[in-house]
């Protein structure tokens, strides 16, 4: 299942959360061998503090991480711009409501292989991805930027994502980091779906939600 984690919600999903900063130095330190902020088994930086909300990929009971994404608009601090400025021109201009980064997504390759056999890695974060698309839809974001390494391409291009490649640029880590501007629009959620061939919804609303209202953007997501 896949869960949209807000601030007010922390305390409750906190074991999720947990397992995610664990993932995250699992794969961004210890695998990329990217420079980011490490304290003991955890990947945490100063956006963590600025209470994003979180995509989280688990299990039905809620007690296993698969995945998980970091969700920030570009109004505020981001990583885009404090840090990773030199991978897109000077000339763009990526603040606006409806644009939002996604950082740090990242998938648990053993827990998944061990839970849910034949799914493989590349198709477990295309769905991670489809699932992005749907909770981003879901809350008017229009724009999704994030800083990724030129091998994601092809996955993205395997999802039916539609990525419009800004720049890129060395210094990072081992490989150059590129930087994309995903489109998020019923059009491009479609062709995911029939891409990947999933007929149903990943993210299921919350209880509260009415099923023909979404939620506005900023005040649910951002706090």
């Amino acid at each position: 299942m896949y869960i949209l984690v807000q601030a007010n919600q922390y305390r409750k999903y906190e074991d999720l959360l947990d397992q995610s900063f664990r993932l995250r130095k699992r794969v961004f330190a210890d695998q990329l061998g990217w420079e980011v902020a490490t304290c003991g088994p955890y990947e945490r930086d100063i956006y963590d503090d600025l209470k994003p909300a979180y995509l989280i990929w688990c299990d039905t009971h809620q007690t296993q991480l698969y995945g998980s994404v970091r969700l920030m608009p570009t109004t505020g601090p981001t990583l885009l711009y404090d840090v990773f400025r030199d991978t897109f021109p000077g000339s763009c201009d990526l603040v606006a409501p409806s644009i939002w980064e996604g950082t740090r997504m990242c998938i648990d390759v053993e827990a998944i292989a061990r839970d849910m056999a034949g799914l493989s890695p590349d198709r477990a974060f295309c769905l991670l991805l489809l699932a992005l698309c749907e909770i981003a839809l879901d809350n008017g974001i229009e724009t999704l930027i994030s800083n990724y390494e030129p091998h994601m391409s092809r996955i993205y291009e395997r999802a039916g994502a539609e990525l419009d490649e800004l720049g890129r640029a060395v210094g990072y880590g081992r490989f150059p980091v590129c930087c994309g501007a995903f489109e998020v629009s019923q059009r491009v959620l479609t062709n995911m779906r029939n891409k990947l061939n999933v007929v149903d919804e990943l993210y299921k609303r919350p209880s509260y939600s009415r099923s023909n209202e979404r939620a506005p953007a900023t005040p649910s997501v951002r706090v």
